[in-house]
């Protein structure tokens, strides 16, 4: 079994096979997992009491959010209970590592793969000068199409632009998420607050249609003086987010799990949690095709009616959603920012609102008489 990409996915789908005493190997283009740092790094309690994922990576709870509109009207959120965990992602990934290798997986650092070639007896890949003979492959390899693009498996519907960059700060300050023309256009701009040992830190991002390093800038800007940046200038990574599932997630000897998948919330752009939770799917079905040397495409098409059965409506939520709100003008979202604070919303979301499932909030958006009359206004250009 060949896993291409060493990111949570392919390593908790090489921990899971290697339990199932699969011989697993993973290859990951990288030197060290977790490494470069390309996403926020912000999970629900959810997604670790689900999966049992490795605690050690934990930083910092988040209990509060400020939702700040174009001209500036700010929303206040809270729970009693943490909203999310935010983790250092290197830790995160070499503690799924480790747990791969220790249920007998071999996960091979600096081997990105080339070429990938599948035939009707197996798999076979190159990494680096090494030929690998697998008999099923899974594409792990984050938000690269170049395989998908091969296999005819499609693309993601959408695409967005992010960049981020964690900064010393000094002082604490909240979590903040800024919407706008003026902030990030069809997206939003972040603030997570971050504890580390060496003192308080600010990841800064944007996930935005256009210019993500300028609206990354202007988001520091911000914020720097409430958070005391000292090095406004620090350069952001970037990467690009797929927001839609490609057109198949299967063929024959293939899968893909996760950002390869283009499995990413369309609402957000988190994927941790989606890529976590195919990565779970595609084991199963993996460990029974190999079981029964039966890994054509009509039988791995399993995998994919399972994320489907699970996910599908989700996706149709949160794209709707996604589709209104992308459409209203500044003058649209401080509307429906006004309606948050003054119209009866927030008891709604307080009852409604899930870190990884939207679909019941959305639900109860559209059915809020005022909420539906903004976002129904987005369709006819208001």
């Amino acid at each position: 079994m060949l896993i291409v990409g060493g990111g949570p996915a392919g390593l908790f789908l090489a921990a899971r096979l290697a339990a199932a005493r699969v011989h697993t190997l993973v290859c990951e283009e990288h030197q060290t997992a977790g490494d470069p740092v390309h996403c926020t790094g912000v999970l629900s309690t959810d997604s670790f009491q689900r999966f049992e994922l490795p605690t050690e990576a934990t930083l910092n709870t988040l209990t509060a959010a400020r939702f700040v509109s174009p001209s500036g009207i700010a929303v206040e959120y809270s729970t009693p209970t943490p909203l999310a965990i935010v983790i250092d992602r290197p830790v995160f990934d070499r503690a799924l590592a480790l747990r791969a290798v220790a249920a007998g997986a071999e996960v091979r650092s600096s081997a990105r793969v080339t070429t990938l070639e599948i035939g009707p007896t197996g798999v076979r890949a190159m990494a680096g000068q090494e030929v690998i003979h697998a008999r099923l492959a899974v594409l792990a390899c984050g938000a690269n199409y170049s395989f998908q693009r091969r296999f005819g498996l499609g693309l993601p519907r959408t695409y967005l632009q992010s960049a981020q960059r964690e900064l010393p700060v000094a002082r604490a300050a909240g979590l903040e998420l800024h919407f706008g023309q003026d902030s990030a256009p069809s997206g939003f701009a972040w603030s997570v607050p971050v504890s580390r040992p060496d003192g308080p830190r600010v990841r800064v991002g944007v996930m935005t249609s256009s210019d993500a390093v300028g609206f990354y800038r202007r988001m520091v800007s911000k914020v720097a003086d409430r958070w005391g940046v000292a090095d406004q200038d620090l350069p952001p990574r970037q990467k690009i987010l797929p927001l839609g599932a490609i057109e198949r997630t299967y063929g024959d000897r293939l899968l893909a799990v996760g950002d390869a998948a283009g499995l990413v919330k369309p609402t957000t752009g988190g994927g941790i949690h989606y890529s976590i939770l195919s990565a779970s799917l595609a084991a199963e079905v993996a460990v029974d095709a190999l079981g029964r040397d039966r890994l054509d495409s009509e039988t791995l098409s399993v995998y994919e009616r399972r994320w489907r059965a699970e996910l599908g409506d989700e996706f149709k939520a949160q794209h709707a959603l996604r589709d209104a709100v992308t459409r209203l003008s500044d003058r649209g979202l401080d509307s429906f920012f006004e309606v948050a604070r003054t119209d009866g919303l927030m008891p709604i979301v307080r009852a409604t609102a899930r870190f990884n499932e939207h679909r019941p909030l959305i639900r109860a958006l559209f059915k809020h008489p005022p909420s539906r009359r903004i976002l129904f206004r987005s369709f006819v250009g208001a």
